[in-house]
This record gives structure tokens, sequence and C-alpha cells, in this order.
């Protein structure tokens, strides 16, 4: 499973990398990113384009045209709707979901800022996510944007990743410390 992983994210990288230059070199790099929130919300929201992306049933010229249509009535065209056809061609649609993140992280690397991910077990108010990028802002010296994923199973508390390094001040996991805690003492 890590090889496929490790498979997927190289693909992955290449891919987002030569769309990077190509939106740089062409001057459209927030154009582009628009069109890809705009095919990753499309994504999200049809099971069967999930189906199609995943699945190796599908040729790879029918991949490439219910991509073209989907495209077409989509309005996305430009680099996306070129860089999307090639990744269909090559059968390379089921690594586009990490190529979108692979690309946000090149530009947002270039921009100078960071990402961190942060698991809350309710959704953050405007304030509250205000005042945790300033706060994350402090610790990484840069811009930080924020994804946040809401997971009630963590009872309270945030789990942020920022990098390499991981906060966790999840209610579940200080629980699980003093049940721990509390089996060694008895």
């Amino acid at each position: 499973m890590a090889e496929t992983s490790s498979l997927i994210s190289g693909v992955a990288q290449r891919y987002a990398g030569s769309l990077f230059e190509l939106a740089l070199e062409a001057n459209s790099l927030a154009e582009v990113e628009k069109n890809l929130d705009r095919f990753e919300a499309l994504f999200n929201g049809s099971p069967d384009l999930k189906r199609l992306i995943s699945s190796p049933v599908f040729s790879s010229g029918d991949q490439v045209k219910a991509i073209s249509a989907i495209l077409t009535q989509a309005n996305i065209g430009g680099l996306v709707g070129n860089f999307l056809r090639v990744a269909a061609q090559n059968r390379r649609l089921f690594a586009v979901p990490s190529m979108i993140k692979s690309f946000r992280q090149i530009a947002a690397e270039h921009r100078g800022e960071v990402t961190a991910d942060v698991t809350s077990a309710h959704a953050l108010t405007a304030a509250q996510e205000t005042e945790l990028k300033a706060t994350l802002k402090g610790v990484a010296g840069k811009d930080v944007t924020i994804n946040v994923t809401v997971d009630p199973s963590i009872l309270g508390g945030l789990i942020v990743k920022l990098g390499s390094r991981q906060i966790d001040t999840s209610l579940r996991t200080k629980l699980s410390s003093l049940k721990l805690a509390l089996k060694e003492v008895g």
C-alpha cells in the first residue's frame, strides 16, 4: 500500500509541477487555481465522476471523451482543461485529486505560505480561524492557510498538522493518556 501511495505521490508531484510551471509562464496562476477548485468541487459532488476517475475499467479514450464533455459543460478550459485531458490520455486520472493537492502546495510555497491541516470537533467560527491563523503565523514565521476538517470523534480541542509537526490537544487524546496513566497506577 505504501508503495502505491508513493507512486501516486510521485506522479502527482510531477504533473502538478509541470502545470505550475506552465501557469507561471502564462501568468495565469489565479485562473488555474480557480479552475482546479471548480473541477474539485465537481469531483467531490459526483459519485459518477469519482467512479470515472478511479475505475480502471474505462479505457483512456472513454475517459478523454467523458472528461472533455464534463469540462465543456462546466466551462473549464485553458491550461486546466488541457491538463486534465492529458492526464486522461496517459491514464493518470486516478491521481488527479493528489495532483490538485500538490499544485496547491507548490503555489502556496511560491507565495511564501504554508498550509496547516486542522481537525476540530466542531466548525470553527471566523474569529477562531483568524486567531488560529495568527497564532500559527507566529509559529511558522509565514502566512498560514488552514484546511479545517470537522471530526466530532475527537470530542473537543484541535489537532494541528503544520509541516512535519503535529500538535494534538484533542480531548480524545487527553482521555486516552489519562486512561493509560490510571492503568499504570492500578
